[in-house]
């Protein structure tokens, strides 16, 4: 199947230094089954400094390989760094208040920072799934901030009418979340529907 015959989504994943990097990974796992993977042209994964260090005091493992290109966040040739590159999605997942910060402030000094910008200055979708706890006056600024831009700011709050089982079930609450808002179609429980 060419380009032109598939409509798929271009999607970047950002894993920053929050705590959280449970959410990350199983999103990556979710995003690799076959009827996720499906719906993506082209996906891409990019970590923080901070990120990777707290994969791995989190995880304690760090995959040799993802099921999806990996780019440096130093990487300003990565495709996702530009608009005309076309990606219409970009999950911050999970998403630190200094990342939020910054891409508040309009500062792309890194991949990261610069692939946000590119999203919001094309009117493209980002979420940004934060999991800071409580919230200071500067954080709640900077996420009114980034929602009066478009941004859609997805706190990592399971749901627990769902009935989840183990934390397994809870943490795909939240991955859900994150699917249903990046406009993936797939089966899950629904309210009502339980």
């Amino acid at each position: 199947m060419n380009n032109e015959q598939f409509s798929g989504k271009k999607i970047v994943l950002a894993v920053t230094g929050a705590s959280g990097s449970i959410y990350a990974k199983r999103l990556i796992n979710r995003l690799s089954e076959k009827k996720i993977s499906s719906q993506i042209d082209e996906c891409g994964i990019v970590f923080s400094k901070a990120g990777l260090q707290v994969w791995k005091h989190e995880i304690g493992e760090f995959p040799d390989k993802f099921p999806f290109k990996t780019y440096k966040n130093n990487d300003f040739f990565a495709p996702f760094a530009s608009g005309s590159a076309g990606f219409d999605t970009m999950i911050i997942c999970p998403c630190s208040m200094g990342t939020i910060g910054k891409i508040a402030g309009g500062i792309s000094d890194n991949l990261i920072t610069r692939a946000a910008d590119v999203i919001l200055k094309e009117r493209k979708k980002l979420i940004a799934v934060i999991r800071e706890s409580p919230l200071s006056s500067i954080h709640l600024r900077n996420l009114l901030q980034l929602t009066n831009s478009g941004t859609v700011i997805l706190p990592a709050s399971p749901s627990f009418y769902s009935q989840a089982k183990n934390i397994s079930e809870l943490i795909d609450t939240v991955i859900n979340r994150i699917l249903d808002q990046a406009g993936f179609v797939f089966e899950t429980k629904r309210w009502g529907k339980i």
